[in-house]
């Protein structure tokens, strides 16, 4: 990332081609498309990456299915990494059978799907399902640049962050332990937890404030979006099991509207690091043969025009 959109890219084809070149000649021979799951937000009908936080600065307006599908001449999919995730756990996994559910991961960052009637909520621009992105305070910076976002609170960066506060108020010795151990900058979120299980208070204050900042914000997706599940999935949520989906099913039933907390259910994603995989096969054998997919989607008629 440190070297921008092109070596990216270039990562990508290379490893798409030993891929193909790899593969028994039946099964290269029945490949069709290419299904590319990345950060967004991002323009799914073009195929572009608009901007994304966690992967620096230049990459913006990155036309990675093009790029790719050139490079190995097959039409190429493009959606958001939690979109694909949703696609994956719908068509295989802790979704199998709900047409209206969220999506969260909960891991270096916070990403999120809306799944409504069996499709990916997009929007008009195709960037809806932020979640991560959803304030829950009036404070805490997000690695997007804004203040507030549940990602500032429970994402692996954030806590990371705060982790460093903390050694550098004297406030953590368990951190501090770690850090002369393997320097200030190898801490991780897994880290903080192994600390909040060690009794460290810093890092039980670190973890309670992103466990408290989910619980919230799902109370928040029930009373709004109405869904039967909510999927949660990423590394820091598979570690952490109902430590993180507990808090949050009974701050749904505390505070959430009463029908819709009646419905739904939280429970943990299934296909852990196959998701992408998964979900990228589900992504091709849903939009191949379908134009809107490969051009851009139609500019929507305003109400107001004419």
């Amino acid at each position: 990332m440190a070297d921008g959109p092109s070596a990216i890219l270039d990562a990508c084809r290379s490893a798409l081609r030993a891929a193909l070149e790899g593969a028994p000649a039946e099964s290269r021979d029945a490949i069709v498309g290419i299904g590319i799951c990345t950060p967004g937000p991002l323009d799914p009908w073009r195929g572009v990456v608009l901007q994304t936080p966690n992967m620096g600065p230049e990459f913006v307006d990155v036309p990675i299915a093009a790029e790719m599908g050139a490079a190995l001449g097959l039409p190429a999919f493009l959606e958001r990494d939690t979109n694909v995730a949703a696609l994956g756990e719908m068509a295989f996994g802790a979704a199998r059978g709900c047409p209206d559910f969220i999506y969260l991961t909960v891991s270096t960052g916070v990403g999120g799907s809306i799944v409504s009637e069996g499709r990916i909520f997009h929007g008009p621009d195709g960037t809806a399902g932020e979640l991560g992105h959803t304030p829950v305070a009036m404070d805490g910076l997000c690695n997007c640049g804004a203040v507030g976002h549940l990602e500032a609170f429970a994402g692996g960066a954030a806590m990371a962050q705060a982790a460093r506060v903390a050694m550098a108020d004297g406030k953590s010795p368990y951190l501090a332990a770690c850090a002369a151990q393997r320097g200030v900058d190898a801490i991780e979120a897994r880290d903080i937890a192994a600390g909040e299980d060690a009794g460290d208070e810093a890092c039980h204050a670190i973890m309670e404030r992103g466990r408290r900042a989910f619980a919230v914000a799902c109370v928040g997706f029930v009373d709004a979006l109405n869904p039967t599940r909510i999927v949660v999935g990423g590394a820091i949520a598979d570690a952490q099991g109902e430590r993180l989906l507990g808090p949050a099913r009974a701050e749904i039933a505390a505070t959430a509207f009463r029908t819709p907390r009646s419905r739904v259910q939280i429970v943990p994603a299934e296909l852990g690091a196959d998701v992408g995989l998964a979900g990228a096969h589900a992504l091709v054998i849903a939009r191949l043969g379908d134009p809107a997919w490969r051009g851009g989607r139609a500019t929507p008629t305003s109400a107001h025009s004419g």
